[in-house]
């Protein structure tokens, strides 16, 4: 049994933010199903390496955070889907969206709704900026939060190749709904959450956002004992920290017959701090005798963290990774492997049960179960409400 088991969430999500914080739930046992309108379904089906997946609406950007979920297929601007979501929500846990701001409120599908429906509901709200302020009504993605946040100038004005905003933002989305099933244990009651992808990011950068608001400005360059530095083969990227690590970090070099009494005497952050650019040149040069690995084991010996700089091609086919089967393989595709939960509970992970559904794959058995007739069904169906 999974953590979440008997728990009922309703998917209201797309690209990469909500679709991972239920992807994480369903992980864990929840029963999700993902509503998608017919005409105009989650973006992500379409995105990936492989163009035959991505025009079966199973892409690779959908199919990484859409396993253990079935799909219902439904209109909600027409008055009969609205009047389908409403009777889904009645027996709903969780309630997971990330239109913009008011855009469920507009077709009266709201917390307010919704909860005079079931007030047991926990409705999750995912958004650029929050759904207050001056632009709460903004709509945002990753690369544009990432600018706003100041996270592209903090990495030198270049833009960092992943979306990892929005995959923070689904585990703080994920960790609200958590805390709010907690609280409504206690309460007997639901709750709205709002999340708000740039207080994420800002989150992301808490030392850095503390520093920029503070009335002192100093300037330091990089510490030398987390620096990468160039070998006779691959980039090292060192993690000497602490002080009493740049004490280790010496006694190494000395052993290898490196003197380098400027390290020994690092006591403090004071210390670290006043490295002098000719120490760090010292560094590299010592470091450019040998090849990364070598270095790797070297002062993993010291007990020193490091580690050669890998492609992410490299990085995936990791032994630690599989180890601990955090890929696991799709259900319906062996060339596939999907992403699971970055924990484990009671020595295991997440578990993949199902592969990510086509659209409207679960439209029928959803509706049937909802208590919806087979006449109906089919109407539903001829007018285009459902898929």
């Amino acid at each position: 049994m999974g953590a979440l088991d008997g728990i009922k969430v309703l998917d209201l999500t797309h690209v990469l933010a909500g679709p991972f914080c239920t992807y994480q739930l369903g992980l864990l046992g929840a029963e999700v199903i993902k509503i998608e309108d017919p005409s105009n379904p989650d973006c992500a089906r379409g995105r990936g390496p492989d163009d035959a997946l991505n025009a079966k609406g199973l892409g690779l950007n959908y199919q990484v955070q859409g396993g253990n979920k079935r799909c219902l297929a439904l209109n909600l601007r027409a008055p009969e889907g609205a009047g389908l979501l409403k009777r889904l929500a009645q027996n709903a846990d969780i309630l997971v969206e990330n239109y913009t701001t008011g855009a469920l409120a507009a077709l009266g599908l709201g917390y307010d709704t919704l909860s005079a429906v079931n007030p047991k509901l926990i409705h999750c709200s995912i958004t650029g900026y929050g759904e207050s302020g001056p632009q709460g009504e903004h709509g945002a993605y990753d690369n544009v939060i990432q600018a706003t946040s100041g996270t592209i100038a903090q990495c030198g004005g270049v833009k960092p190749g992943v979306s990892f905003v929005d995959y923070a933002t689904g585990y703080a989305a994920a960790f609200a709904v958590a805390a709010a099933l907690h609280q409504a244990k206690r309460t007997g009651l639901g709750t709205h959450i709002s999340v708000s992808m740039l207080e994420v990011a800002m989150q992301m950068m808490a030392p850095e956002a503390a520093a920029a608001q503070y009335p002192a400005e100093v300037d330091r360059e990089k510490e030398a004992g987390i620096s990468s530095y160039e070998t006779t083969e691959g980039r090292l990227m060192l993690g000497a920290f602490h002080p009493a690590q740049y004490r280790k970090l010496a006694t190494l070099f000395d052993e290898l017959g490196h003197s380098m009494p400027a390290l020994g005497n690092v006591h403090d952050w004071g210390d670290v701090w006043a490295l002098t650019e000719e120490t760090k040149a010292q560094m590299r040069a010592i470091f450019a005798t040998s090849d990364a690995d070598t270095w790797v084991e070297r002062l993993r010996g010291a007990d020193l963290p490091a580690e050669r700089i890998r492609t992410l091609s490299e990085a995936v086919t990791l032994p630690q990774l599989a180890a601990r089967d955090y890929y696991q393989q799709s259900p319906t595709d062996a060339r596939i492997s999907l992403p699971g939960t970055a924990f484990h509970l009671n020595g295991e992970g997440g578990r993949l049960r199902s592969a990510p559904p086509a659209l409207g794959q679960h439209s029928r058995d959803i509706l049937s179960e909802l208590g919806v007739e087979d006449r109906q069904i089919d109407e539903l169906y001829q007018a285009g409400t459902v898929a």
